[in-house]
């Protein structure tokens, strides 16, 4: 078993803003990311995670013969790193139970609205559309049960919605929250604070 730093594997499919806050916040600190691995060749968080001397992969879904085949290569990457805690970092594509299955508990995702309201993808869009007056950010586990963003919450932070504000406006409002929530979420796991609700799995229990 690993010792020391949490040993954080990241997955990541765009402009890596998040995992960069990862690396700003946490990496070398209370935790060590280990490796940045993506659906996307071109995706620039390679870029980010290569400046900042962390290994990287690309797992194209066309080199596979479907998706449950090259979540089992990411997840055989993620075990040859050591990796204790996979961080979904702006991933876009589904997680099947080939790569769950082995990081049971340990995989946790940043999601623009306040679960469980507006779930999956246009999580933006939903909200506006559906016309709520709080719109925030959470960040919680991902679970081996079918479902889309279904997992416990671990933190959640709302901001209100300004009247005649689009999606694009909105997210550059949820940026800064997603950036600070997902480092303290990794920082509260590193250091043993979140537990289950023994009397409600769906309860995260967050210690002092």
């Amino acid at each position: 078993m690993p010792t020391g730093p949490l040993r954080v594997g990241v997955l990541a499919s765009g402009s890596g803003t998040n995992l960069q806050a990862l690396i700003d916040h946490v990496h070398g600190a209370e935790a060590t990311v280990v490796g940045v691995a993506t659906d996307r060749a071109a995706a620039p968080a390679l870029d980010r995670a290569q400046d900042a001397g962390i290994e990287t992969e690309v797992f194209a879904l066309a080199e596979h013969p479907n998706r449950s085949a090259r979540d089992i290569a990411i997840a055989d990457w993620m075990v040859r790193r050591d990796a204790q805690l996979i961080v979904l970092a702006g991933y876009m594509a589904l997680l099947t139970s080939a790569f769950l299955s082995r990081f049971e508990g340990a995989v946790i995702n940043v999601h623009p609205s306040l679960l469980p309201a507006f779930p999956g993808i246009r999580a933006i869009e939903q909200a506006l559309d559906y016309g709520v007056k709080l719109i925030g950010v959470t960040v919680h586990f991902v679970e081996d049960d079918g479902g889309v963003d279904t997992g416990p919450v671990i933190l959640q932070r709302a901001i209100e919605v300004v009247d005649g504000e689009g999606p694009e406006e909105v997210h550059e409002r949820l940026r800064p929250i997603e950036h600070a929530l997902l480092p303290e979420a990794v920082r509260l796991i590193a250091r043993g604070a979140v537990s289950r609700d023994p009397g409600n799995a769906r309860r995260v229990l967050i210690s002092s």
